[in-house]
């Protein structure tokens, strides 16, 4: 009965879906690596919509091997099931509903280079056999002949033909070349988009002609099913014979150089610095450098990801394998380099979360990310990166930065780097074992802003919850940023929309989320608030309105964010709607209605109703 009320409340937001939905800005999104389906769904609710997140990209979501490894998701065995060990088909598709109604994206990472090797069961019950080539919709016929790329395939003079046609780590290579195989391909892509998904990431591209991802996408649509440009990047690894260019025309790459490099600078590995920074990766209109990164429109960039974060190729927070660096130990340079990544203009930034592990396979933690409250265990089993407050607050930083160019760029030691980004932000970042005391030009408004690394805005709006900096009339700052290695991340970050009292002239609208239980909803009906104002349906109920679900029941909580002009009283109600519609009775206010008045800019509110009023 549960199961059957929660597909019927999910299906029917999916149902009154506007062709459009208003989604957070895109300029930041965030890996989630290997969480289950129901835990993003939550979490896109509770903290990536609010938090203002354009994206979640989620763990490949196909059937594959279950081996009690990290990388069994990384073996596909059945593209036309989405029965996974993240979760069912009906609640992948719940999480988009859910994340959609939350303002964020999907994104879902695509394995289509090959299938699983040995033989056995799969997450769907399906079974397959790599020596007979026998695989769901597959045979051998449908496969490169076999062969093994070698560690030298990759060097110079190398072997091309041999990555993009001979087994990745013996796993048998689809023959992406083949009509056949390319039409199976675009049937995955195709679900996943009619259900939903936003943009996909193409692992293991550099193992594909680009030629054959040109096709595979020749045959799908590239429009979402909100209307937007399918969103397309690409896992190419810079070797001594890809030419990465070549996939230019299919969609964005993960620019690994990027990676490297923040590792190499913020360790100061082969003599490389933060000061560095503009000779080793370019500049706005002139991006290149001396490390030959792509165009900035081409490259999606990280500080990590699953995979760096095992083989040693970038900083990391998570890894906590003997004999590995972690920097998050003594060391605040895990922070300052996503602090960097999301205030230099340069690609489409992801964060990276996951889980914490002592040995290179493990497998995710089987215990909830969440506890018996609903409360995130953040930085025991699962990392909760995306939560950590010096790094989520600098999404909003690089929303209100967008499109601006670096202005002022200085640095001190070697290891201290600070620069503008317009009249709209400045930072200022200290990997140095030394404090840095320095006065420093911006393009700031007079006034005093927050520094987001460490606090935001008071609910009111006149004052900030930790330090604050104040901008001169000549837009000079003084700042005194403590040595790297204590408990406080050494760095300042301003922005327009962190000024006290206002005056930056962009905020137009806060965040507020409604939120209920205890309606006693059946199958077929939603629950929805309705109110005074166009957001809120002006007294009628209608997709834009409607809230989300948090679980499964007739009782559990219905709850969304909707974005509302600060300081402005509000009237509202919640309402049951579908098989029959329940109005709640009348409040004890002047008007019967629910009453409010939504935060000052740079503020945010949670409106929980607790019960339903019958």
């Amino acid at each position: 009965m549960k199961k059957t009320l929660l597909a019927a409340g999910l299906l029917g937001a999916c149902a009154l879906a506007p062709a459009h939905a208003a989604f957070n800005p895109a300029d930041t999104s965030v890996q989630m690596f290997r969480w289950k389906w129901n835990d993003i769904a939550k979490e896109c609710v509770n903290w990536l919509g609010p938090q203002g997140f354009g994206a979640v990209q989620v763990s490949p979501p196909q059937a594959s091997a279950s081996l009690g490894a990290w990388w069994d998701v990384y073996q596909p065995v059945n593209f036309a099931s989405l029965k996974s060990n993240m979760g069912t088909e009906a609640e992948f598709q719940s999480m988009i509903s859910a994340c959609h109604t939350a303002k964020v994206r999907v994104y879902a990472d695509v394995v289509v280079n090959h299938l699983a090797a040995g033989s056995g069961t799969a997450t769907d019950g399906s079974t397959w056999n790599s020596s007979t080539l026998a695989y769901p919709f597959f045979s051998s016929s449908d496969f490169h002949p076999a062969c093994d790329i070698a560690g030298g395939d990759y060097g110079s003079p190398g072997n091309r033909y041999n990555v993009m046609f001979c087994r990745l780590s013996g796993l048998p290579d689809l023959k992406t070349d083949g009509a056949y195989v390319q039409g199976q391909v675009q049937t995955y892509l195709t679900k996943l988009i009619n259900m939903g998904v936003d943009g996909v990431r193409f692992d293991a591209a550099k193992h594909m002609q680009p030629s054959d991802l040109q096709a595979i996408m020749g045959g799908v649509t590239h429009t979402t099913k909100a209307g937007e440009a399918l969103w397309i990047t690409q896992e190419v690894i810079p070797d001594s014979n890809v030419v990465r260019s070549d996939y230019y025309s299919v969609g964005t790459l993960n620019e690994f150089q990027y990676t490297f490099a923040l590792k190499a600078m913020f360790r100061n590995e082969n003599g490389a610095s933060l000061s560095q920074v503009r000779a080793i990766m370019g500049t706005p209109g002139n991006w290149g450098g001396t490390w030959g990164f792509v165009p900035s429109e081409k490259a999606t960039v990280f500080v990590n990801n699953w995979d760096t974060e095992r083989n040693g190729s970038s900083l990391v927070a998570s890894n906590y394998v003997s004999g590995t660096t972690n920097d998050t130990q003594g060391t605040k340079r895990y922070d300052l380099a996503n602090i960097f990544m999301l205030a230099w203009p340069y690609g489409s930034a992801q964060l990276h979360s996951g889980f914490r592990f002592t040995n290179y396979d493990q497998a995710p933690p089987s215990a909830s990310p969440f506890d018996a409250s609903g409360n995130p265990l953040i930085n025991q089993q699962w990392d909760f990166i995306h939560r950590w407050g010096d790094i989520s607050n600098m999404v909003a930083f690089r929303a209100a930065t967008s499109g601006q160019g670096v202005d002022y760029f200085t640095n001190g030691t070697a290891n201290q780097i600070a620069f503008g980004r317009g009249a709209k932000g400045f930072v200022a970042i200290n990997n140095e074992y030394a404090a840095w005391n320095a006065s420093l030009q911006t393009l700031l408004p007079a006034g005093t802003y927050c520094n987001v690394v460490h606090g935001q805005l008071n609910a009111a709006g006149t004052g900030c919850t930790s330090d604050s900096v104040t901008v001169g009339g000549n837009g000079v700052i003084s700042v005194s940023i403590p040595a790297n290695g204590g408990a406080t991340v050494p760095a300042v970050a301003l922005h327009i929309n962190q000024k006290v009292g206002g005056g930056g002239g962009t905020c137009t609208t806060v965040p507020v989320t409604f939120r209920v239980a205890n309606a006693n909803t059946v199958v077929g009906q939603n629950v929805y608030v309705v109110g005074n104002r166009a957001e809120l349906g002006n007294w009628t109920p209608g997709a834009s309105d409607q809230l989300n679900i948090e679980g499964s029941g007739a009782n559990v909580p219905w709850s969304r964010t909707f974005q509302l002009p600060p300081s402005t009283a509000i009237q509202y109600k919640f309402m049951k709607y579908g098989v029959s519609t329940v109005w709640e009775s009348n409040q004890s206010t002047a008007s019967g209605n629910r009453e409010a008045t939504t935060p000052a800019c740079g503020g945010s509110v949670t409106l929980d109703a607790g019960s339903f009023q019958f």
